[in-house]
């Protein structure tokens, strides 16, 4: 059979999963096979007829297989395009078949330098060359040549091929667009890389180039606003348990502001070991209590704001049975979120066909794990990017720094008031008493203004904060806003200290017979 009229694959993978059974299917479709290195022992050894890259192009490998596929009649064959005479004449006059279909993987640059003993020759050797050319080169030509870039991708084009003998245009575009992402991801990660290295051959946590690489999952119907387009993406490596791993069961397709609050209440709501609930309204929580179960912990977290709860997100960290659910959808909400639904439970919030119900694999012993490593805020022209505000503050992490110590309890509950603290917005004062939050006071420019919120929703919601304890997310600047939060009832205190007047703080804090203690870190959140 002339080269002409037999169609060729080319295959070369670093990644081998499942290349034999394709290399099987293709050359029961008639398919040439060309290989190169181990793909090519693989195939050679299930007993399949490759030819070696080598013999094709009559160059050998050279420079420890650093140059194999560069070549003429691999890139003629893969760039040619099969609709201009020219291009097909030239081809017959070098005697360079076309590469109908090419199957490549890249070198693991990603796996080796995720390593902690990965040295710079390490990556340097794991930069594909030969790989990204061939892909590009194919993908550029896509009219004319399939080019698959992972496994996942097998299937539908064997399939494809049983049917009708060719893969259809639409298909070898998105093949192309994919092979064009991977290689893009691929240099970007060696780019990250490169640029994070210090002269002593540390990493460095911020690159000098920082490559973003995020994955589209939908177009939104608008967002904060209708008169603003959005689109929600997820990281190209998403860590398990994040929100943009939900499965939605039910509901509406969520909006912008939905996936937002959504994420700052599933963020909050892990961060306990302990069943929890948290309520989230316009990016604040307005009710988080520890309980029982779950239905036990929603009732208790709904008692703080009755009012803002309404159309509000409400995450869970345990499954939902049909006594969470029925409690829940006894008022509107706009998304439920927990690890797992019971049946009975699915039912019940069935008959709220708006209401979004999303679900994500999650394992309560992995609480507080499974975060962004990094935060990242746009400005003008530019990025602010963080490491991620993953800090856990334990007991032993905290300074009494006055007369009266905190009982076992208060001490429970100062810990309890500090994580949720840190999911409210600047300024932050959160009242607390029993594992439920009893007062919430959010993003307001004067600490002692947050501080009378909190007390005025406490009065609303009918709680009385006599005996409770209270979080602040940074220091008291002066011993106003200490005055007015035991004023209101608190007994206990936990903030992060460090002004210029502590002194006068604490000796306010004993003045008034309360304990005081100190995290030595802050929670702002703008």
């Amino acid at each position: 059979m002339t080269a002409a009229a037999q169609k060729l694959a080319l295959l070369s993978v670093s990644d081998k999963t499942g290349v034999l059974d394709l290399a099987q299917a293709l050359h029961q479709l008639g398919f040439g096979l060309l290989s190169t290195g181990g793909t090519a022992k693989l195939l050679q050894d299930a007993g399949l007829p490759v030819t070696e890259v080598a013999s094709h192009t009559g160059f050998a490998e050279m420079l420890d297989g650093r140059v194999k596929t560069l070549h003429p009649k691999i890139h003629g064959g893969l760039l040619a395009r099969r609709e201009l005479p020219e291009h097909m004449a030239a081809l017959a006059q070098h005697n360079i078949p076309a590469i109908d279909l090419l199957v490549v993987n890249l070198y693991p640059f990603e796996q080796t330098v995720a390593r902690t003993d990965c040295s710079l020759e390490d990556a340097i050797e794991n930069i594909d060359i030969g790989g990204p050319a061939m892909v590009r080169s194919a993908a550029k030509n896509w009219r004319g040549v399939a080019v698959l870039t992972d496994p996942s991708q097998y299937r539908s084009v064997i399939e494809q091929l049983r049917a009708g003998g060719e893969v259809d245009e639409a298909t070898r575009f998105t093949l192309a667009v994919a092979a064009f992402n991977r290689i893009s991801n691929y240099d970007a990660a060696i780019s990250d890389y490169l640029s994070s290295l210090q002269p002593d051959g540390s990493r460095h946590v911020f690159p000098a180039q920082s490559n973003g690489r995020f994955v589209k999952l939908q177009d939104l119907r608008y967002g904060e606003n209708p008169h603003q387009q959005a689109a929600f993406y997820r990281d190209l490596y998403p860590v398990a348990g994040s929100l943009v791993t939900a499965k939605q069961l039910q509901g509406k397709e969520l909006s912008f502001n939905n996936i937002a609050d959504a994420d700052a209440a599933w963020e909050c709501v892990k961060s306990f070991d302990e069943a929890a609930c948290v309520i989230i309204k316009h990016a604040n929580p307005c009710g988080v209590a520890l309980g029982k179960d779950a239905n036990d912990a929603y009732q208790r977290a709904f008692k703080t704001d009755p009012t803002s709860a309404f159309g509000g997100i409400i995450a869970f960290n345990r499954t939902v049975d049909e006594a969470a659910a029925q409690a829940v959808s006894k008022q509107f909400v706009e998304v439920l979120i927990a690890p797992s639904f019971s049946e009975a439970a699915l039912a019940v919030v069935a008959a709220k066909a708006n209401t979004r119900v999303l679900q994500i694999a999650y394992d309560p012993a992995q609480a507080g794990r499974g975060r962004n490593m990094h935060d990242i805020k746009r400005v003008g022209s530019g990025l602010l990017i963080q490491s991620a505000d993953n800090l856990e503050v334990r007991q032993d992490d905290l300074r009494c720094v006055t007369i009266t110590q905190p009982t076992d309890d208060q001490m429970r509950d100062l810990l309890f008031a500090w994580r949720v603290a840190k999911y409210v917005k600047s300024n932050a004062i959160v009242f607390c008493k029993d594992g439920m939050t009893v007062g919430v006071g959010a993003g307001q420019m004067s600490r002692i203004d947050s501080a009378r919120i909190a007390s005025i929703k406490a009065e609303h919601a009918g709680l009385s904060l006599q005996g409770s304890v209270v979080a602040s997310d940074a220091f008291f600047p002066f011993r106003d806003g200490l005055d007015v939060v035991v004023q209101a009832g608190a007994v206990a205190v936990i903030q992060p200290g460090g002004s210029m007047r502590d002194p006068e703080v604490i000796a306010a804090a004993n003045e008034h017979g309360v304990a005081m203690v100190l995290t030595g870190v802050r929670h702002f959140r703008h």
